[in-house]
Parts: C-alpha cells; sequence; structure tokens
C-alpha cells in the first residue's frame, strides 16, 4: 500500500517537474515539503507519538526505491536528507523538548533540517574536522565551517558536527541542534553541482554562533560514534536508491533499443546491442539481491556491517556502469540535454562519493575481513 500511495503522488505531482526543477537549479521546498508531510510520508518511521506513521526500516526502503525510480535525483536527495537522516536522528538522540520543536514540526514538513559534518579539509576523515565548540558558562561558543551541506541554504536548523575537545581527535566530538537563524551563522555559498542540480547544496559559516548549553544532541564527545551508527542506514539507503537509477536506464535503454531502428532493423535486433542489455540485467539484479540480503540482515540485527560496505561500494559503482552503458546504446541522443538518460549520468555520479567514498568502504570491508 505504502509502495502504490507513494508511487502514484510522485508519477503524478513530482516527475513531471523533473526536468523544470533540473534547468533552474532549484525546486519549490516549502510547498513540496509541505506536501510530502500532508501525506505522511516524512515521518514513515517516527514513532506516531510525534506524528509519524510508526513502520520500520522497510518503510525507509521502500520510500528510497520509490524516490530513486522518478529520475529526480536533487529533489529526492533533499526530501530524503530530512526524512531519513535528520529526523532518524531526532528520534533516537533527541531530548523530548528537542523533538517538539524540530521532529514534531519537521515530519509535517513544516521545518527543514541537514546534517552538518563534512568540511573543506575534512571530508571521508571525519575526525579531523576543525570547527569546535567551545563552553562559556551555560553556552556553547560555535566557530568553523561546512561545504557541500545537503539542503544548507535552505534548512532551518542543522544537527552540527564539532569539536568540544580539540585534543581527542574523533572522540571529542559532539553534535548540535543549530537554528540558522541564529546570530553567526551564514550560508557562505550556494553550490554549483554537476548533478543534483535541482536539490540544495551548500557552504555554510559559523562565527562565534553562541548557542544555549541545552541544544548539546546526544552526549558531549560522543559526536563520531552517533554519525558511525548511523552512516549504516544511511549507505543502505544510498544502495537501494543506486539500484533503482540503475533499473530506471535499464528500462529507458530497451525502449529505445526496440523503437531505434539502424541499418533498417530496431537496434534491439543486433547481438551486441541484446548482450549489453543482459550484462546491464545481470548487473542490476545482483545489486539488488545484495542490497535486499543486507536489509534483512539488518533488520534481524545480524552483524552485517561488512555487508553494509559491499551493498554502497558495489550498487553505487554498479549504477555508474549501468547508466553509463544506457546512455552509450542511446549513442547521440544521450548526450543531448532533452532525453532523461542524462540527467541519470550526471546524477548517478555522486553515488560512489558521498556517504563513504569506494575507498572508504573498501578499506572498511579489508580491515574487517582481516581483522
Amino acid at each position: 500500500m505504502l509502495r502504490r500511495s507513494m508511487r502514484t503522488f510522485l508519477q503524478k505531482e513530482i516527475a513531471p517537474h523533473a526536468d523544470e526543477w533540473d534547468r533552474q537549479g532549484s525546486f519549490p521546498h516549502r510547498e513540496v515539503f509541505k506536501r510530502f508531510g500532508e501525506l505522511g510520508f516524512l515521518g514513515l518511521n517516527i514513532p506516531e507519538e510525534y506524528g509519524g506513521a510508526g513502520g520500520d526500516f522497510v518503510s525507509t526502503i521502500v520510500y528510497g526505491e520509490e524516490m530513486g525510480a522518478i529520475n529526480c535525483a536533487g529533489m529526492s536527495a533533499s526530501v530524503g536528507m530530512h526524512a531519513t537522516i535528520v529526523l532518524p536522528y531526532l528520534t533516537q538522540l533527541g531530548t523530548e523538548e528537542q523533538k517538539q520543536k524540530y521532529l514534531v514540526p519537521g515530519i509535517r514538513g513544516e521545518m527543514i533540517g541537514c546534517l552538518g559534518v563534512t568540511e573543506p579539509n575534512a571530508g571521508s576523515d571525519v575526525s579531523s574536522i576543525r570547527t569546535y565548540a567551545v563552553k562559556d558558562g551555560d553556552q556553547y561558543v560555535i566557530n568553523g565551517s561546512k561545504i557541500f551541506i545537503t539542503n544548507g541554504g535552505i534548512a532551518d536548523f542543522v544537527i552540527l558536527a564539532a569539536k568540544t575537545d580539540r585534543e581527542k581527535g574523533h572522540a571529542g566530538i559532539s553534535l548540535f541542534l543549530v537554528d540558522t537563524d541564529t546570530p553567526g551563522f551564514s550560508v557562505s555559498r550556494e553550490l554549483d553541482k554537476l548533478g543534483w542540480r535541482s536539490g540544495n547544496t551548500a557552504e555554510l559559516a559559523f562565527e562565534d554562533v553562541r548557542v544555549p548549553a541545552t541544544v548539546l544532541f546526544g552526549e558531549e564527545n560522543m559526536g563520531f560514534y552517533q554519525i558511525m551508527i548511523h552512516f549504516q542506514e544511511e549507505r543502505l539507503y544510498m544502495a537501494i536508491g543506486a539500484v533503482c537509477e540503475a533499473q530506471k536506464a535499464l528500462d529507458l535503454a530497451i525502449q529505445y533499443a526496440k523503437e531505434r531502428e539502424q541499418f533498417g532493423r530496431p537496434i534491439a535486433k543486433f547481438q551486441v546491442t541484446r548482450h549489453k542489455i543482459a550484462d546491464m540485467a545481470t548487473e542490476v539484479e545482483a545489486a539488488r539481491q545484495l542490497v535486499y540480503n543486507t536489509i534483512r540482515m539488518h533488520i534481524e540485527q545480524e552483524p552485517c556491517n561488512v555487508e553494509v560496505g559491499m551493498c554502497k561500494l558495489y550498487a553505487c559503482e554498479m549504477a555508474n556502469r549501468v547508466i553509463n552503458q544506457a546512455l552509450q546504446i542511446f549513442g547521440g541522443y544521450g548526450y543531448m540535454m532533452e532525453y532523461p538518460i542524462q540527467r541519470l549520468w550526471r546524477d548517478s555520479r555522486i553515488g560512489p562519493i558521498g556517504g563513504g567514498t569506494s575507498e572508504i568502504q573498501r578499506e572498511i570491508i579489508g580491515r574487517l575481513l582481516l581483522q
């Protein structure tokens, strides 16, 4: 039922705008977020007492599959950041006061959140962030900057990672809930990207931002561990989204191969095309089954750190390969902006980078297997 209702909504109200939003580099975020909230799609795995649907991680995966299938990745990334990363953080770590202030309106789409971890000099190496927070009486004073922040330019609040003990490395990181209208906070610039063009991505600055000690999010100096725990579900979400993007590209390539004629017959009749399609379909299904099995392990609380790394690594790189091959089947038309395959090609390239690069996933997998 969830899949059916989401698909109907997305195909009717979102997909028709994908080209326009991609060209203009934005979407009407307030309107769209509120519409998602009205339909209950922002709190699928949030307890009912806060206005959520009370579902489990399967709901999030169904949500990710349907969002990944509409070829509107910028909007999907923006709403997905809020619904599948920010709100679950609030559910698991927030105080009751914080949940009432941010989670409840967030589920309704009345507030938009973002996660501020990555910095100009700290990407994969989270422990090397330089943003810091100094305790001053009953306040913290925050200074630093963040980059590549999804929703950074449109958010009402930031879940911010900052060093509260600069001598302890990763063991000195804490999380804070910072309102974006707090004096000293600013959006340095909104970033122009290859893909995800309709979604907002920004660089943020914090200059003597004073916040009350009550905005500490979770335990002091436990931020790094909290981030790492949440990376697991984020990576599975990204992996299933990559599978659905690849499936969309495969479907488009099959349709085009049946219609496009060269040398007096559809290119689907040529063995070289059929073999490409066969390889693409096999890769998509292999990735899907790997991800589905790991989701099962995660839900049943089986150890699956290795498998999560494999999902993120294989599914995102697979999507790049399959979508690139699909564009090749389209030939010169695939290179034209009027054909949707080019947007899939651009949008999928972030997969092996965001949420932990392929290089990091290989390191995690190798280290865990050899320990």
